[in-house]
């Protein structure tokens, strides 16, 4: 399958009468290495095969050409694209909210919710909200955020230290590696 596609394709690689360079180090299809020759003799060379000459490394010195099939080598590349964006894994951030007169049973059924999304590799953020009364208090709740850090020690590491926000106090932990 001959492309005559004299611009530029849309992933910037340059396709046999647009490579413009001198000489170019050349692949052959089945992988070997033909050496270095003029642009238009690896053509040539491309031509006879029926295949196309795909400048890969334009960086090289020479730049390093391969003759192959063009429209075989871009699906296979988004392919691999799309396999690799696949299996990547995003890590999110998952919020705990806390309040200053929370209970031990309840304190202990939110470690465990955190412990689970810390598994899966997710951030947490755990986050004790003041409301009216309790902002007077601040410091002496502050010791709920270290009690919870202190419960995931086994599995989490503080990754940013409790601190005040407005009317909230947030702490980051993040799996232990």
């Amino acid at each position: 399958m001959k492309i005559n596609n004299r611009d530029r394709d849309r992933d910037d690689l340059f396709i046999n009468e647009r490579i413009r360079d001198r000489e170019v180090r050349v692949i052959s299809a089945s992988g070997e290495q033909l050496g270095i020759m003029s642009s238009r003799d690896a053509l040539k060379l491309a031509e006879e095969a029926n295949l196309d000459l795909v400048k890969i490394s334009p960086n090289a010195k020479p730049p390093v050409c391969k003759i192959i099939d063009y429209g075989k080598y871009k699906y296979e590349k988004t392919r691999r694209e799309k396999d690799a964006k696949r299996k990547q894994h995003t890590v999110e951030i998952k919020e705990i909210r806390l309040s200053p007169n929370i209970d031990t049973n309840d304190l202990a059924t939110k470690v465990n919710a955190a412990r689970k999304f810390l598994t899966k590799g997710n951030r947490v953020k755990i986050t004790l909200r003041f409301r009216g009364r309790e902002m007077a208090h601040m410091n002496s709740s502050a010791h709920i955020l270290s009690d919870f850090a202190d419960a995931l020690t086994d599995c989490a590491t503080v990754e940013k230290a409790p601190r005040v926000e407005g009317r909230s106090m947030t702490m980051f932990l993040a799996e232990k590696r």
